[in-house]
């Protein structure tokens, strides 16, 4: 897949997930005015000062309102093992997995209502969802024809649950059409590397389903950014983690994560679109920690090498873990 011993950071298919943007960074009002979170926070007498909101004041009510964006420190040190030069190309691998999901479900959709979106409505959501999702058009023509092929069969959603390294916890999404032939691979690939399958149900709790939607740092200001996710209704902003020995090469490979709800998914991609920022979206919905685990080094390198594993299955679409 391309993907190099290191992968935290990568977002959409595996997850170095935090909660949030750095403690220092903006906060936008709704009325355009940008302040200091501290600022914000200390005329908010009610509020803990180790809290951070935001703060939005309304001038046609003269009310104060209270939305809360979480945050994360904003320097990590010492916690990769290496550079991630392969940053660039795991994101590549994310769209072809993106691309490969969604030929999975023209196929399945035309296998049970026919090629024709007008009278097949599976089909006609799907094709909505790869508009959405920007998928070219000669993707999901291919998938339609292919459908009709002898021996073709639909695909099945299948979720996989494993016990990493230090408490971990895994989530793999799989799209196949043979069942037999994934789980056989998923549980050779988590045995080789020293992993545990997990009963049906043992994990998924620890993980909550949102829209995301990945903006290149070097495509947007933080600051204008955070405008544009409160008023189109975003849950939160998440800022990638820096390191101290980062470069500059190594940064511009960043993403800003903006998470919502599926409801007011297409207004922040209709409100970036407006504003001529490049973004790249999930596969149809990603899952999110609710809390993070923080393990050593070691268990570290082992889970990332878990999942990069899972991830080279071609039936396995996603990859998600609480790791911190």
């Amino acid at each position: 897949m391309g993907l190099s011993s290191t992968v935290r950071g990568v977002p959409a298919i595996l997850y170095r997930f935090t909660n949030g943007v750095p403690s220092n960074s903006s906060i936008v009002s709704r009325n355009g005015l940008l302040k200091s979170s501290r600022k914000l926070l200390s005329s908010a007498s009610s509020i803990s000062s180790s809290i951070p909101v935001l703060y939005q004041v309304d001038t046609s009510r003269n009310e104060q309102q209270l939305r809360r964006i979480s945050t994360f420190p904003p320097l990590c040190m010492g916690r990769r093992s290496s550079k991630i030069a392969g940053r660039k190309g795991a994101q590549d691998a994310r769209k072809a997995k993106l691309y490969s999901r969604i030929g999975k479900e023209v196929v399945s959709a035309v296998k049970k209502g026919g090629p024709s979106p007008t009278s097949n409505t599976v089909l006609a959501a799907v094709l909505e969802k790869a508009k959405e999702l920007d998928v070219p058009k000669e993707i999901v023509d291919r998938n339609i024809k292919r459908a009709s092929e002898k021996g073709q069969e639909a695909y099945i959603e299948k979720v996989y649950e494993v016990y990493g390294y230090g408490g971990v916890s895994i989530v793999v999404e799989v799209l196949t059409d043979k069942i037999t032939r994934s789980v056989a691979r998923v549980r050779e690939v988590v045995k080789d590397y020293g992993g545990k399958m997990a009963d049906p149900g043992s994990v998924m709790f620890k993980f909550r389903r949102v829209r995301v939607v990945n903006v290149k740092v070097t495509d947007a200001d933080k600051d204008q950014l955070l405008v544009i996710a409160l008023d189109a209704g975003a849950e939160d902003v998440i800022e990638p983690p820096t390191y101290e020995d980062d470069t500059e090469e190594y940064m511009s490979e960043s993403y800003y994560k903006i998470v919502s709800s599926a409801e007011n998914y297409a207004a922040i991609l209709s409100k970036l679109r407006d504003e001529g920022i490049d973004f790249e979206t999930d596969n149809g919905s990603e899952l999110l920690p609710i809390t993070t685990i923080e393990v050593d080094d070691e268990a570290m390198d082992l889970n990332k090498e878990l999942m990069s594993k899972l991830l080279e299955l071609d039936d396995v679409d996603a990859v998600y873990t609480d790791q911190k």
